[in-house]
């Protein structure tokens, strides 16, 4: 099991733009301590891009010599849009002795839904790793149908769907087709709650970088039938979650951090810090919420 909450972890940069490896170790170490289950390194929120093979590598072994002593789980982000070059990433990720895989859906190159049948289920062929599939339309410009998900779910390996579609209709068709052991996660942190009360799994969430324990708790709480209480808690952080993406992720959180006191860089061009009037309005939302990052500090 990898965990309900998981969280999709900012990659630390130091003053010169190099990958801050302690403090991406201090980073995962207090992420679980604030709720996280384990950790998604490498990932969309991780700046993949812009990292080179060698620099993932060391994150991999890094943030899973800190992770693993403590019973967390850790989820190489190895998805690329070159097959090739995600077996060979998987292969390596696994050698480190990851838990799982995060594969994203191939962006720019554009392929079938017959040409994601056969990426996905050539990758799973490679590694004896557990994969999550990662739907993200929005930065792939293809959609993983449901159809899709569902023939391949029935790939030993492939356990588990991270859905950032925002398309709630179809993550109710998926849900209808699949094994009752297949996890899906959310990949939008204001949608997990209406995930969870479909029948997902969990989250593999942004703003648990800072509200850790609280999406936890909402998890626990719509998992076990609590549905008032759960919506209360998701309400309560909505504004929090919409703020995140007020501009690309993960921008604002790397903002967030750095404002509450945590210090994680600037992120790498192409991406550059929020302008003026999105810092702002970033700043304001966070003095609405009394977000305790001092177990992230005395690390």
């Amino acid at each position: 099991m990898l965990g309900r909450l998981l969280t999709a972890m900012v990659t630390p940069f130091d003053e010169n733009g190099n990958v801050d490896y302690e403090q991406a170790k201090r980073l995962a170490s207090a992420l679980l301590d604030s709720g996280s289950d384990g950790v998604v390194v490498v990932g969309t929120t991780g700046e993949s891009p812009t990292l080179v093979r060698d620099e993932e590598s060391r994150l991999f072994r890094e943030v899973k010599s800190v992770v693993k002593p403590r019973g967390g789980t850790i989820v190489a982000g190895t998805g690329s849009n070159s097959t090739a070059e995600v077996i060979a990433t998987t292969r390596e990720a696994e050698k480190i002795g990851v838990d799982a895989c995060l594969l994203v859906v191939p962006y720019y190159n554009k392929p079938t839904q017959q040409g994601l049948l056969k990426h996905f289920g050539t990758i799973a062929e490679s590694t004896n790793l557990p994969c999550i599939l990662y739907n993200v339309p929005s930065r792939t410009a293809i959609n993983l149908v449901p159809e899709t998900v569902i023939e391949l779910s029935q790939i030993d390996n492939i356990i588990g769907l991270k859905d950032a579609s925002g398309n709630l209709d179809q993550v109710a068709r998926i849900l209808e087709g699949v094994d009752n052991d297949f996890l899906l996660y959310s990949g939008n942190d204001n949608d997990t709650f209406h995930i969870l009360n479909l029948g997902g799994y969990g989250v593999i969430s942004v703003a648990a970088h800072l509200v850790g324990n609280q999406i936890k708790e909402m998890i626990s709480k719509a998992v076990n039938g609590e549905t008032s209480q759960a919506a209360a808690i998701h309400r309560k952080l909505l504004s929090l979650f919409n703020i995140l993406f007020i501009v690309s992720n993960p921008i604002p959180v790397k903002h967030a951090l750095n404002c509450l006191g945590f210090p994680v860089g600037n992120p790498r061009l192409p991406l550059v810090p929020p302008d003026e009037k999105s810092a702002s309005a970033i700043e304001a939302v966070l003095k609405n919420y009394h977000i305790d990052l001092s177990i992230l500090v005395e690390k």
